[in-house]
């Protein structure tokens, strides 16, 4: 669907916010390597606190790779991963701190972390949400549907995707061309009296 908006000369604002939709249901249109490359590259240009890019990515699309993580899905979210084209697991490798001389050169940011596992947990899981929500803006920048989906078993996962590694799942993220049939009504939203204010 943004693919044929994007064509359409819309704004990345409308792009990215005000057309873009989380979706249920996909069109049988493949998405390729090179397309999963550039969505990488993007993501990663997005901030995190000191640099440190705590997020590590799997984007499942083999018909292998889905029946791994099949066991782990809820009811509800079955059909729409099993159907979508790439299903994303963002991920989140807590000894992200062993990066930082390379990620963080001009100061000893690994020392912040090896001391302290609650703060070091803290950052990865915020960083690697951050880096989750940069890989939807990204993608629907480049012509790609979404649907960002909690619902699912972490440690199915974890066993499957990421054993014996330091690496845990946050959140998945559907990825494809989206079929508009399967969207509900856009949902309200909080207006800015009700969750903002001025200070």
């Amino acid at each position: 669907m943004l693919a044929e908006k994007i064509e359409q000369g819309l704004s990345m604002e409308q792009i990215l916010f005000t057309e873009a939709r989380s979706f249920n249901k996909w069109q049988d249109r493949p998405v390729s390597d090179a397309q999963i490359e550039k969505l990488y590259d993007l993501t990663r240009l997005g901030p995190t606190s000191g640099n440190c890019c705590p997020a590590r990515f799997v984007f499942v699309r083999s018909v292998e790779g889905k029946e791994k993580l099949k066991p782990a899905l809820s009811r509800g979210n079955l059909e729409k991963t099993m159907t979508a084209p790439v299903t994303v697991i963002v991920g989140y490798d807590e000894e992200f701190y062993e990066k930082l001389p390379y990620l963080f050169p001009h100061n000893d940011a690994r020392a912040w972390f090896t001391s302290s596992p609650a703060l070091a947990h803290e950052t990865a899981f915020r960083n690697s949400s951050l880096q989750g929500a940069y890989l939807i803006m990204a993608a629907r920048s480049m012509g790609l549907d979404c649907g960002p989906m909690s619902g699912f078993k972490n440690d199915i996962v974890d066993e499957a995707f990421f054993a014996g590694t330091k690496i845990k799942s946050n959140f998945l993220v559907n990825i494809g061309y989206g079929d508009a049939s399967g969207n509900f009504d856009r949902l309200p939203r909080l207006s800015f009296a009700d969750a903002a204010r001025l200070a």
